[in-house]
């Protein structure tokens, strides 16, 4: 399984991800332009001790992480999403994508994939939840739903 952050912006979300992918035992996929340096205090702060456990990929667009995908599917988390993430059944080959924090994944993807576009609920009026937040919200469902394999292998 893999959390793929499309041109992520904000340094502790990325770290908080890589930390909690480290903990999972997924891969954390970047993707396009990154709004800060791998490198960045901030990043490995929020990562602490586990930045160095974390499995990074780097991905320079969305057509090659779409090409360069061989099995799975590749989940896009918006709040644009017409199904629930709770609803839809994850393999342990799939990606699920999340957007940058200020404008999520761009309309024209959710277009052309609107039966990939999942959601997690919320009230009317609340623009998002945090990145880091609605990764580990999703990442443990679909993990749930494999029986947590690389916990309890």
């Amino acid at each position: 399984m893999e959390i793929a952050l499309f041109e992520p912006e904000i340094p502790q979300n990325a770290g908080n991800i890589a930390r909690l992918t480290a903990a999972c035992g997924v891969d954390l996929n970047l993707v396009g332009a990154l709004g800060f340096h791998l490198s960045d205090k901030l990043v490995k702060r929020a990562g602490m001790d586990y930045i160095d456990l974390a499995s990074i990929k780097r991905t320079l667009t969305l057509e090659e992480l779409y090409l360069g995908k061989k099995s799975g599917r590749i989940w896009l988390a918006t709040t644009k999403g017409a199904q629930r993430y709770s609803n839809v059944e994850y393999s342990i080959e799939d990606t699920i994508m999340f957007g940058p924090e200020s404008r999520g994944l761009p309309k024209d993807l959710l277009k052309a994939y609107p039966d990939s576009c999942i959601r997690i609920p919320m009230l009317e009026g609340i623009r998002s939840l945090n990145l880091a937040n609605s990764v580990a919200i999703i990442l443990y469902e679909a993990l749930r739903q494999q029986e947590f394999p690389s916990l309890f292998p």
